[in-house]
């Protein structure tokens, strides 16, 4: 598995990104979307990376800087093929080091309390990553969930 830094112009990034956004269509209300569309994953404050195998994309991640020492995870997202074959495992552990490099002190991260986000929670848990309130612009919301773990 590869990963890189990617643009998010791409029409496979474009693809699961839009798959992304309708799954959280699905299962979030609206006031309690916080994923990121294309244009917000271009900004200049968040790095997005892919990962591929051979030409397929598996799956990507981005980290969004809140300031010189906190980062917030972002747009976590592997393909319906590639599910449970630790692709977000490896992307989650390529956002954690790059955080360390960049000299994030913390690490925060939004994901839903639904069932459909089980998966996701189970996987930051395993990473240190504990529940804590809104950070950032966030507000206390009974469908969202925030973590954070100091890296």
């Amino acid at each position: 598995m590869e990963i890189r830094e990617d643009d998010v112009t791409g029409t496979h990034i474009t693809a699961l990104i839009l798959d992304h956004l309708q799954n959280m269509a699905i299962h979030s209300p609206p006031e309690s979307r916080h994923a990121l569309n294309l244009d917000g994953l271009r900004s200049p404050d968040i790095t997005c990376w892919s990962a591929w195998e051979d030409n397929e994309l598996l799956g990507c991640g981005a980290l969004k800087e809140l300031d010189d020492t906190h980062g917030e995870i972002k747009s976590m997202k592997t393909s319906s093929n590639h599910l449970r074959k630790g692709v977000s495992k490896k992307i989650l552990q390529h956002i954690i080091k790059e955080a360390q490099a960049r000299g994030y002190k913390k690490l925060n991260l939004e994901t839903g309390s639904m069932a459909a986000f089980l998966p996701a929670r189970k996987l930051y848990e395993s990473f240190g990553f504990h529940y804590c309130p809104p950070f950032a612009s966030y507000k206390e919301d009974e469908n969202s969930v925030f973590m954070m773990k100091e890296t």
